[in-house]
């Protein structure tokens, strides 16, 4: 008997499995522990078995995200408030609204095929005015063990590859993370070698951000999708040490232009190409460096005194908490010419609020340089955590000052679905001659994260 509610667990169909048939599979398994035990079958993957049968009942899956944000911040007449706190408000005005409002369907089609769609009721502006599916596609396998992914889909290579942190679900020290594109994705692992090819039309590369291939700040974005051409190839060499290559082709394919509002014209931008090579050498299982390059070609751009092949580069350390018992740390550097072309491109540095950031205007001349430092507590086994941030860049141009940057947060895990978090910022601009924003300025966040 026990051997048959073995199969029973692994051939069951999830189509047609009722929740009742997975309730009395439950209490066979826990009638027949001991001879299961004796048969060595493992006990603890039926279990799992049968969540994973219960989370894809009938082959759906729904769920979803739902973060407020409630910022309470200084009295300023800078525009933190109005960036950094992704509102529509005056600066020094306070803010309530959704970091994200987010609806996630999933149906499992066959054991090798699912459709995947979420659904995003904000713009990460905090109105709900605003939705679209950001992502909306099909994953499949097809022979020789490749996975296929067609549609609408995120390509996030760092995160991939574990080159950037998170602090309170927000992803900092990322240069090249979460672009989305429409098209196609295709895996395929062979041996030690992990293959990655994308083929697809980019919405995001340049989104908003042509100034700063062209040099010129009043310009309007007409049109702005790329044909994208990607290829990534990491070798694991062993579980503590794996590197990896890639190259991203963008095409401009006469549909990415500009308008130069002072000239009163529409001017066409060239092909981008980045490449790039990452690494990761664990000491320990606590503690890791890590480290990537970039570098682009932005071709025969409007403005040829812009650099056309800037770099950026970072180095971090990673240590958990179990190697220094009361903190986890994670220290990183980054080196990024102001004309880098990308998603965190010059102006936008690695922070938690990140959307204050007061550098030179996108493509111009220098390198900017930020140290980032997150130090994160879980306190033994209870609920709560906390953590501590800095963050300071020098934007190696004349006319603006460094930008010191302290966080600090504490979160409460309520239930396993809901958890709050109280955290207060504090960001110095100096007092450059050129920047938007001078003086000091703060704000104190309350956000309620909700994931159901």
């Amino acid at each position: 008997m026990a051997s048959i509610v073995a199969r029973a667990l692994v051939t069951v169909d999830a189509e047609k499995a009722s929740k009742q048939d997975l309730e009395l599979l439950k209490k066979l398994v826990m009638e027949f522990k001991d001879e299961l035990d004796a048969l060595g079958v493992k006990v603890d993957s039926l279990d799992k078995r049968v969540a994973v049968l219960e989370d894809r009942l009938g082959g759906w899956k729904i769920n979803g995200q739902f973060w407020f944000d409630a910022r309470f911040t200084s009295e300023s007449d800078d525009g933190y408030s109005a960036s950094a706190m992704a509102g529509n408000e005056g600066a020094g005005q306070d803010h309530f609204g959704f970091r994200f409002a987010r609806f996630m369907i999933t149906k499992y089609i066959d054991e090798n095929t699912y459709f995947y769609a979420r659904f995003r009721f904000n713009n990460g502006s905090g109105a709900l005015d605003d939705w679209f599916a950001d992502k909306f596609f099909v994953e499949t396998k097809l022979p020789w063990d490749i996975t296929m992914t067609l549609g609408r889909a995120y390509s996030d290579w760092e995160g991939d590859a574990a080159l950037y942190h998170s602090v309170m679900g927000d992803n900092e020290g990322g240069l090249w993370n979460d672009q989305y594109y429409d098209g196609f994705n295709f895996k395929k692992s062979f041996g030690m070698l992990d293959a990655e090819l994308l083929i697809g039309r980019n919405f995001s590369i340049l989104d908003d951000r042509l100034d700063s291939i062209s040099g010129v700040d009043s310009n309007t974005d007409i049109n702005n999708d790329f044909m994208e051409y990607g290829l990534k190839l990491q070798a694991n060499f062993s579980e503590n040490f794996y590197a990896g290559i890639m190259g991203i082709y963008f095409s401009a394919d006469g549909d990415a232009q500009y308008t130069d509002t002072n000239a009163g014209v529409a001017v066409w931008t060239d092909d981008v190409q980045q490449y790039g090579a990452y690494l990761s050498y664990s000491f320990t299982p606590s503690i890791a460096l890590r480290g990537y390059y970039y570098w682009q070609d932005l071709g025969d751009n409007p403005n040829e005194a812009n650099e056309d092949s800037p770099n950026a580069w970072s180095a971090m350390l990673d240590v958990k908490q179990d190697l220094l018992k009361f903190t986890s740390l994670w220290v990183q550097y980054v080196e990024q010419d102001n004309a880098f072309v990308g998603p965190r491109a010059a102006g936008v540095y690695p922070a938690l609020f990140s959307g204050a950031a007061n550098g030179p205007a996108i493509g111009s001349d220098g390198t900017n340089k930020t140290w980032l430092v997150t130090a994160e507590q879980q306190w033994g086994d209870s609920k709560w955590s906390s953590f501590l941030q800095y963050v300071t860049t020098d934007w190696d141009s004349a006319g603006y000052d460094d930008t010191d940057h302290y966080t600090i947060g504490v979160g409460y895990q309520y239930t396993p679905q809901i958890k709050f978090w109280l955290a207060y910022d504090y960001i110095d601009y100096g007092n450059g001659a050129d920047q938007d924003h001078q003086g000091e300025e703060s704000v104190i966040l309350f956000r309620t994260a909700i994931d159901f």
